[in-house]
């Protein structure tokens, strides 16, 4: 409803302050740390709490490898992506690993995983690439 009169001003700048972070995309600018894991930062650091498979969203099937990991900044437990074939065989319980956004629009998911908005690139300081390629070896802890 529009305000009217002499002070219509005031009362459109004052509903005006109460519904801006209704907004999700706003409320995501202005408080960070509600919808963003890495609070703001690039990439992250966690422990590894388990392994799982995740089944994709409708029109595909498959299985899709992801980890639970704790983050060491925060303590918060979030579920990352493990990106490439055979590359889940190379992180294991209690792993450190370095978890970066997917990419999805507006800091979400990316098509068909659901719930996922991190990918594992890096294992006890180790690339997972270069892993995989046999480049180089994972370092025992």
């Amino acid at each position: 409803m529009l305000a009217r009169g002499e002070n219509a001003a005031r009362v459109m700048k004052k509903q005006r302050r109460k519904r801006r972070l209704k907004k999700k995309s706003l409320a995501a600018k202005y408080i960070k740390h509600k919808y963003d894991a890495l609070e703001g930062a690039p990439m992250s650091n966690g422990i590894v709490l388990e392994k799982r498979v995740i089944e994709q969203k409708q029109p595909h099937s498959g299985l899709i490898k992801c980890v639970r990991v704790q983050l060491r900044k925060n303590g918060r437990v979030v579920t990352a992506h493990v990106p490439r074939d055979k590359a889940i065989s190379f992180i294991d319980e209690h792993d450190e690993v370095t978890i970066v956004g997917l990419g999805g629009s507006q800091k979400g998911q990316m098509g068909s995983i659901s719930g996922v908005r991190y990918k594992a690139i890096a294992v006890n300081g180790i690339p997972l690439l270069e892993l995989r390629r046999g480049k180089k070896q994972k370092t025992k802890r």
